[in-house]
């Protein structure tokens, strides 16, 4: 995934801020917040991730689907793989 490297300062921004997100719904339901707050939290770090895998899935499909000169077997495994990875996704 060498064409991820060159975004990885903003991936690993996202990711750290998710993680935060997370603490901070741990926190929540921890210290017994309020109900209405701790179901906000959890929609965002939704939110969040989802975000996160629209731009992987970008990432991919550009390098791994659409990029001119892959070889069609190179095309159709990248297609084959985030089809798959939208598959365990939707789940």
């Amino acid at each position: 995934m060498a064409h991820l490297t060159q975004d990885k300062d903003a991936l690993l921004k996202r990711i750290r801020r998710i993680s935060g997100q997370v603490q901070a719904l741990e926190r929540a339901l921890e210290g017994e917040t309020d109900c209405a707050k701790t179901l906000h939290l959890a929609a965002a770090i939704r939110g969040a991730v989802h975000g996160l895998m629209d731009e992987l899935i970008e990432a991919h499909a550009r390098e791994h689907v659409a990029r001119p000169g892959l070889t069609d077997s190179e095309r159709s495994q990248g297609l084959e793989e985030v089809l798959e990875a939208i598959r365990r996704y939707a789940k």
